[in-house]
């Protein structure tokens, strides 16, 4: 690899060999920098360029590589540091040319060869690739690696994982290869051995390099940054945090899965690799969606970026229904379109779009979807009967694993067929459009639950809501908190519907121990399970007309307010009270002048406390124009609200 040239020149010497030896490639940048002749120099040249390298400015160790081959034009070692610096910046094409100059060298052939596979491998040129390995020499160690690369690559995961598995029992453990071991099981979907691996590479980074702070962000330690060193590289504890961040993500566990990017080795933003940014966007879009479309964006002007972010930056638009952004993506990205989404994502994105502006076109492309999957489905279903039969365990493992992926495909079709019936409030045709599926998704939470959300919205099924919601809540009710509030909440509405308000009551009882536990072990931290709960019970009240005690529920539930008062509390609670402005605008009913001194109160409470409190999921994306007016706050809208309220009592 890259060797910088050494300079015989006393302390000056000591100090930028101190610097690099210690991984301060930064710092060593700045005191070179601070010696002009540095730039001119053959060694203070070389030496910026190796720093700049091992800093990972790919780029200007390229500028400076380039100067050095031309002021010694014999010099093979800088034209293949070059290489490999233009390679590193993506510069494929100009990498390769350069590596053609010295490749028929025998001293500089292998690591020349190896260097133009690298770069086929990253122009996706998987068959030049291969055939550049396979000239190496067979003893070569990594050979093997290379071809499991290029394996895993193709998608053959578990051929890969035979090539890195071997080159592990040869080599010992070395955290590159337990990351790539890690990553094929993680493709493979067995999780339990990919988190072992991760695991192996923590505890050898916490064992040989505590000076990597690992875990100290987490526990509220302040600690510098460890930059982007050579160490930090070569322990592999970034991609290995990064991966068990996915699996933990993927496995629905939320807080485990940001505990583990916060776990990680702390460095500045700015330092920050592509993939852990994409990854901090993804995992904290909950808590703070308008940073999360921010670092999306910027990674998608980014050369290269992790494969998922136009996918994920596409689907999370539609999500907050920011459709126009969406399809002024897919327009300005033709070549990102063919490159990243497969067809079916291209379809289901179309369709989405196509809703917008036409539900019966959108229905239709959804239905063929939906259709197409299920037919699949009966397919692979059939397969797996038959090797059932026949006692072939792999090939029966192999087609349940191509019905899970079918069906993960098959779910959001059929979820956002439903939505338009469910837009236009006719939810006896969601569940019919439920029932046809009930082949395939019977077992499954996801539809389970939408099901039960459609029973419940027609108001004369509570019983049968019921059965769909008790299993969801019995399988988590140790940890109760765990369960969205909303679940728990139309499952104790469904309760008192059904006249069995003992069942309610217990599971109310159950949600406030809950909580009271959370608040003493940890103060700060807010819980909207029982708020929430009162607050949907609150507003079955209010629906049937009884404001005075819909209404009250509805303000107790809130207290205290520093605690309870957040975006989705204020959403049920400004519902309420918009109905009940309506509906005493309309003399329909009469509130005591006591009730509405309460409604007043409790309003300059929530306008006293709702200063940082967003009322809105996700604000406006901006578009650089426009500035935020300060209207999508709790504050805002509880004057508002006030104002009303006083108007009507004065009228």
């Amino acid at each position: 690899m890259l060797v910088a040239n050494v300079i015989n020149d006393g302390d000056f010497t000591k100090t930028i060999y101190s610097l690099i030896k210690d991984d301060r490639f930064g710092e060593a940048i700045r005191v070179l920098h601070g010696i002009p002749e540095s730039n001119s120099t053959r060694s203070g040249l070389s030496l910026l360029a190796y720093c700049y390298f091992y800093s990972q400015d790919y780029t200007n160790a390229a500028s400076y590589y380039e100067q050095l081959t031309k002021m010694f034009p014999s010099n093979n070692d800088y034209k293949l540091y070059h290489a490999q610096a233009l390679y590193q910046a993506c510069q494929y094409e100009d990498a390769y040319q350069i590596l053609n100059g010295i490749k028929d060298i025998e001293e500089y052939k292998p690591q020349a060869s190896k260097l133009q596979a690298a770069i086929k491998y990253g122009q996706e040129d998987l068959l030049s690739a291969k055939e550049l390995v396979e000239s190496c020499p067979s003893e070569d160690p990594d050979k093997e690696v290379n071809l499991g690369c290029i394996l895993y690559k193709d998608g053959n995961y578990e051929e890969a994982l035979a090539k890195f598995t071997a080159a592990m029992q040869m080599q010992g453990f070395k955290p590159y290869l337990a990351y790539d071991i890690a990553l094929c099981y993680y493709r493979l979907k067995d999780y339990t051995p990919a988190l072992k691996y991760c695991a192996d590479i923590i505890e050898n980074g916490i064992r040989d390099h505590p000076e990597m702070s690992i875990g100290m962000q987490t526990e509220g330690i302040e600690v510098r940054s460890v930059g982007n060193t050579l160490t930090l590289h070569e322990t592999a504890l970034t991609e290995a945090f990064n991966l068990k961040a996915a699996i933990e993500y993927q496995s629905k566990n939320f807080e485990a899965a940001r505990e583990a990017l916060t776990d990680m080795p702390p460095r500045a933003e700015y330092e920050l690799d592509a993939v852990t940014l994409h990854n901090q966007a993804l995992m904290n879009f909950e808590n703070n969606p308008t940073e999360g479309f921010e670092k999306l964006q910027f990674l998608l002007q980014q050369n290269p970026f992790p494969p998922e972010t136009f996918a994920n930056l596409l689907l999370l638009y539609c999500q907050y229904e920011c459709y126009d952004l969406a399809a002024d993506i897919l327009a300005e990205n033709a070549d990102l379109t063919y490159k990243y989404l497969t067809q079916y994502l291209f379809d289901f994105l179309d369709a989405i779009i196509t809703l917008q502006t036409s539900p019966s076109e959108a229905y239709q492309k959804f239905d063929e979807i939906v259709s197409r999957h299920a037919e699949l489905l009966r397919k692979y279903a059939k397969q797996t009967q038959e090797y059932r039969n026949n006692n072939d365990t792999e090939l029966v493992k192999k087609t349940v694993m191509e019905y899970e992926d079918c069906l993960e495909k098959y779910i959001p079709a059929l979820m956002a067929q439903a939505k338009i019936y469910w837009d236009l409030e006719n939810y006896a045709q969601c569940e019919k459009i439920f029932r046809k599926s009930v082949e395939f998704c019977n077992d499954n939470e996801i539809w389970r639950l939408n099901v039960a959300h459609v029973l419940f919205m027609q108001e004369n099924k509570f019983k049968e809501a019921a059965g769909f919601y008790e299993p969801l809540v019995k399988k988590r009710y140790t940890e109760i908190l765990k369960v969205n509030p909303i679940i728990l909440a139309n499952l104790c509405v469904s309760y008192i519907m059904t006249i069995q308000n003992e069942e309610a009551e217990e599971l109310m009882r159950k949600i406030e121990k809950e909580e009271d536990q959370l608040a003493y072990e940890n103060p700060e931290k807010k819980c909207f399970h029982h708020c929430i709960v009162n607050l949907v019970i609150g507003t079955l009240y209010c629906s049937k007309g009884n404001y005075e005690f819909g209404i009250s529920r509805v303000m107790k539930s809130l207290e205290p307010y520093n605690k309870k008062l957040g975006t989705d509390t204020w959403f049920y609670t400004k519902r309420c009270f918009l109905s009940l402005l309506e509906n005493l605008a309309k003399h329909t009913v009469i509130l005591k002048d006591s009730a509405i001194e309460e409604c007043i109160t409790f309003l300059e409470n929530c306008e006293l406390h709702g200063k940082t409190v967003k009322s809105v999921v996700c604000s406006k994306l901006y578009d650089g124009n426009e500035t935020p007016n300060g209207k999508e706050t709790v504050t805002y809208e509880a004057r508002k609200l006030k104002s009303f309220l006083l108007k009507l009592q004065n009228y």
